[in-house]
């Protein structure tokens, strides 16, 4: 097939980095384009990323001699030589959304790992397993901006990918009450131990923003599309609570329940075992086999060992067992990078373009 033509804007970043590597022999994607702040402009991208580079790999080839363009000024030049883009820019939120509309309004549709428009109510904010079918809002949102080709879709916060895949399945049973504590990988603030020295050794518990955000974006996620918009879920109830951890890569969360209609364990696991998504029936070239993996062990899942399961896109789930408060805990683990962010974005454009939403320019 030919290959869609793509542009990472915010592609210096850590997230960007890792967009860029995704993309290296992703057999849909062909890396076009890379923009970054004015200070990298004009740049070849290995020059501009410098002593920053942050993958375990090396910076890819085709990149490397790519010239950096300006992700603000250069908006119709980029828009003019690709299929689309993703946005990984490090700039404050109402800036974001303005950029993120302008390359929307030129009819490049742009999937988004920003925060940004996770709130505009017909933006779909996308885990591609879980609710495939708010895509369907583009049609509301192209209609109010004015755009025929342009969209903008988002993915989640890194956070609620490593939890809210396990509940999902289970919402037949009624989802009553959620307690989460989420233990965070540095890489989720951009950091590596290099630059983070402070963080060996170390727990920060607090994450400013976080929790809310665990808290308040599954709603939607679990939301419904009436009248154009998407309109949240008010259940369950959900309180979180935030912590950044000395591990490189890798979310887990530990999770407690109650349900409507209690569940077996055994029902459970074997719910996990056999949920498959979209994804999974498209066969979406980043689409894990296995999106959810149940561990029996005592001491799993961990970070160390399971965070890159399903190249990074599988969700781990180790300790299922009953609680004196609620009806069950267990514990959830996600590769924030790949899963929680830069892989959740491709493989929702990779959605996109197979239901039709993205087509070649």
């Amino acid at each position: 097939m030919e290959k869609y033509q793509v542009g990472v804007i915010g592609g210096t970043g850590m997230v960007g980095q890792r967009f860029i590597t995704l993309l290296e022999h992703h057999p849909w994607f062909e890396l076009k384009v890379i923009a970054a702040s004015p200070r990298s402009a004009g740049k070849s991208y290995a020059e501009a990323v410098g002593n920053r580079w942050a993958m375990d790999t090396p910076i890819p080839e085709q990149a490397k001699d790519i010239v950096v363009l300006n992700a603000e000024e250069d908006v119709a030049e980029i828009a003019d030589q690709v299929d689309f883009v993703f946005s990984a820019v490090d700039m404050k939120k109402e800036d974001i959304k303005s950029l993120e509309e302008r390359y929307a309004r030129h009819e490049c549709p742009v999937v988004s790992n920003n925060s940004a428009h996770r709130w505009t109510p017909d933006v779909p904010m996308v885990v591609p397993e879980l609710n495939p079918e708010h895509i369907k809002v583009i049609e509301a949102q192209r209609k109010r901006l004015g755009m025929k080709r342009g969209l903008i879709a988002v993915k989640s916060n890194c956070s609620i990918q490593s939890y809210v895949p396990a509940l999902h399945p289970l919402r037949g049973f009624g989802l009553e009450r959620v307690l989460v504590c989420t233990y965070q990988a540095i890489s989720g603030a951009g950091k590596t131990f290099a630059t983070w020295p402070e963080m060996v050794d170390n727990l920060i518990p607090y994450i400013g923003g976080e929790e809310e955000k665990s808290e308040q974006e599954p709603l939607k996620v679990w939301g419904r599309i009436e009248n154009g918009v998407i309109v949240n879920a008010e259940k369950p109830a959900i309180t979180a609570q935030c912590l950044r951890v000395p591990v490189s890569n890798g979310h887990t969360a530990a999770v407690f329940v109650d349900f409507e209609k209690k569940p077996s364990m055994d029902e459970m696991k074997a719910i996990w075992a056999e949920y498959k998504g979209r994804p999974q029936e498209l066969k979406l070239p980043t689409a894990p086999e296995q999106f959810l993996r149940y561990f029996e062990e005592p001491d799993r899942p961990q970070s160390k060992l399971d965070r890159d399961l399903g190249g990074g896109m599988t969700v781990s789930i180790g300790r299922l067992r009953p609680d004196t408060q609620y009806d069950y805990k267990f514990v959830c683990l996600s590769h924030n990078t790949l899963r929680g962010a830069a892989g959740g974005a491709v493989e929702l454009a990779e959605l996109l373009c197979a239901e039709g939403y993205i087509t070649k320019a």
